[in-house]
């Protein structure tokens, strides 16, 4: 007989062993951070055209608002943010003074909630989209490289109209300058040339794109893009998958950037040590309008084709980013006749996004593929099988517990049933 008693024992030994198992670096989240403290500048567009009604029946303006106070509710602690504007001051038709109209609306510095959603809410839609000029502010408003993560996050609903001053050439001088700062564009229901512009000023300095449609896209990439900031990884490296393994190029632990077609393969290698465990991840960006019902792949297979593990994801159009990741430790050698002899391992990376026949398909759609090698957590063989490192023993031992603690406690029941009966 079961019962519910011994359901609920059950399954809280699973999910603590679940817990445990999945997430085994817990214990390590009170380490130190780093003593440079990150900065990060949000620039926002309040020119005219963000009066415009299109996103979840409200104004692009609004939704920023609204975006924005749920951003500053979550700023880390450790990070100092600054906010500046563009187009937010002058309403006339003298391109000049339009194409100087930028001002830092909050210093970059320890967050005063309060002031900086004070500030945020006095913005109402005005001038023009200087957003080179804008850029250039931001970065003085960073000041000098000190050594700490350093990010601008442009929103803007609109290309630059202050040209000749190109913001993508402004992006390039800026990353010319070898002083390591990223710049991240979220485009508002972007058109053609507006996608194209901040795809450019991204790519410039190794930041990312990201269209947004709606309000709780745009909070939740901003905030993405602060917390990335907080715990900033190495500087990716731009590479190029090749259309097997054979060839492919070899990586080693860090931040890879590529680009894939719709429905591409690309192969990378990896050469993992006996005893040490494989952790990779691959996102791929949907930067263009593309169809609902889409997936990622990350397969890792020997080089004769036998597949080791694999991780995937499906998404159905409600975000424009899908991730997969997997998990691959490496037995430890038992020889000892020599130096262990590394396995290559061959990672394929595919997507299966498809687009209306007028989209482009080049370039390729934006992908981040992350390399991780670390020492591998017990018997890799048994943890490769279920992909919970050590803490699958746990999770044997718990489920066990509380299978046989379940059979007591019904055991238990019934008796005082049987007893109550009697009586």
């Amino acid at each position: 007989m079961i019962t519910t008693k011994r359901v609920t024992v059950g399954v809280c030994g699973l999910l603590a062993a679940l817990t445990l198992g999945l997430f085994p670096g817990i214990a390590a989240a009170g380490e130190p951070t780093a003593q440079e403290s990150p900065k990060v500048e949000l620039v926002l567009d309040v020119s005219g055209s963000m009066r415009t009604r299109d996103i979840d029946g409200q104004s692009r303006m609004t939704a920023a608002k609204r975006a924005f106070n749920e951003v500053l509710d979550a700023v880390p602690e450790e990070v100092r943010l600054g906010i500046r504007t563009l187009g937010a001051n002058y309403p006339g038709d003298d391109r000049k003074l339009g194409c100087k109209d930028t001002k830092q609306l909050y210093p970059v510095g320890p967050l005063d909630r309060t002031e900086a959603k004070t500030a945020v809410a006095t913005l109402a839609p005005t001038g023009w989209t200087p957003i080179g000029p804008a850029l250039l502010g931001a970065a003085e408003d960073l000041g000098e490289k000190d050594g700490a993560s350093r990010r601008i996050v442009l929103i803007t609903d609109g290309e630059d109209t202050c040209a000749p001053l190109d913001p993508c050439e402004v992006a390039r001088d800026i990353a010319a300058q070898g002083i390591h700062l990223v710049i991240d564009t979220l485009g508002l229901v972007p058109d053609a040339k507006t996608r194209n512009q901040l795809i450019c000023i991204a790519e410039a300095t190794g930041g990312t794109y990201t269209a947004v449609q709606h309000t709780d896209e745009l909070s939740g990439r901003v905030r993405q893009l602060v917390d990335r900031a907080a715990t900033p990884v190495v500087t990716p490296v731009a590479t190029e998958g090749t259309r097997r393994c054979e060839g492919a190029p070899k990586l080693g632990a860090g931040l890879y950037t590529d680009r894939e077609t719709f429905g591409e393969h690309r192969w990378y290698q990896v050469d993992v040590l006996p005893g040490q465990e494989l952790r990779a991840s691959v996102s791929i960006a949907a930067d263009r309008a593309v169809n609902r019902d889409y997936g990622v792949l990350l397969r890792a297979t020997t080089t004769h084709g036998r597949e080791i593990v694999r991780g995937s994801e499906a998404g159905d159009g409600r975000t424009d980013l899908i991730s997969a990741g997997l998990r691959y430790p490496k037995a430890e050698q038992d020889d000892s006749d020599g130096k262990p002899a590394a396995e290559t391992v061959c990672l394929q990376v595919s997507n299966s996004f498809s687009a209306p026949a007028s989209v482009k398909t080049t370039p390729g759609m934006p992908v981040e593929l992350v390399v991780d090698l670390v020492d591998a957590p017990g018997k890799a063989s048994d943890a490769a099988a279920f992909g919970l490192g050590r803490g699958w023993w746990l999770l044997g031992v718990l489920v066990l517990t509380g299978f046989f603690a379940g059979l007591v406690w019904g055991w238990i029941s019934r008796w005082r049933i049987a007893v109550w009966r009697t009586n």
